[in-house]
């Protein structure tokens, strides 16, 4: 654990431990231009990533474009995305988001934060992702991997998903944003989850997390290893 070190100099370090682990960084959801990537958004929200996967390619069968949308219906929109759940509110959205498109922005997506919050579905940390992995625009999508490692790593008070796009924007450089945001939710998958977290598995967290999580994990892990000798004990 390194108290000493700024927290610019935090930031660096694990920015360079990111860079190691994930120099390549593909984008989780399967889409082939703007389009595609917003209504995939949509259905992840509440549902993995590796669902949404497995249910994008029979929508975009049907309709890979807002035109061909619209032209079914919200209940056969629904009938296919059941699997990822809220899927009356999520058809909705995605025939709404398609009419929309057809009607304000010549059946394109709008390059553009205002414009694409304004459909109905599309939250901020949607309009984020589209604008970042679509069109290149630096933004920081707060997803709860996000969240929940920028509080473990004492680099945002985890009040709210705001705020830690706040800090996250400020601390990091806005030509890593697009990057960064993604290198962080696979990093908080495969070593930080927030179920069944190890701190000897977390490089990050265990090096320069916050002194207070990591003492409370420090006491979990402890009550736990003593729970466990009193059972054995009992048994002999």
């Amino acid at each position: 654990m390194s108290s000493s070190l700024t927290k610019q100099q935090k930031v660096q370090a694990i920015m360079t431990i990111l860079d190691e682990l994930y120099p390549e960084i593909p984008i989780p959801l399967d889409h082939k231009d703007p389009y595609t990537l917003l209504v995939a958004v949509l259905l992840s929200a509440q549902c993995t990533d590796e669902r949404v996967n497995q249910i994008t390619p029979k929508l975009f069968a049907r309709a890979d474009n807002p035109f061909d949308m619209v032209k079914m219906s919200i209940d056969d929109i629904q009938a296919i995305i059941k699997p990822c759940g809220l899927s009356p509110m999520k058809s909705k959205g995605i025939w709404h988001l398609s009419d929309m498109i057809i009607k304000l922005h010549g059946g394109e997506v709008p390059q553009d934060f205002e414009a694409l919050e304004a459909m109905p579905g599309v939250g901020h940390k949607t309009a984020s992702v589209v604008m970042s992995q679509a069109f290149g625009v630096p933004a920081f999508p707060v997803d709860t991997h996000i969240h929940r490692l920028m509080y473990r790593w004492g680099l945002s008070n985890g009040k709210s998903v705001e705020q830690t796009e706040r800090d996250a924007k400020r601390l990091f450089p806005k030509e890593r944003w697009n990057d960064l945001h993604l290198q962080i939710i696979y990093y908080g998958r495969e070593y930080c989850p927030a179920r069944g977290f190890v701190l000897d598995n977390c490089i990050i967290t265990r090096q320069y997390g916050r002194k207070r999580f990591i003492n409370d994990v420090l006491k979990e892990q402890e009550k736990k290893r003593l729970a466990k000798q009193k059972k054995s004990a009992t048994k002999r």
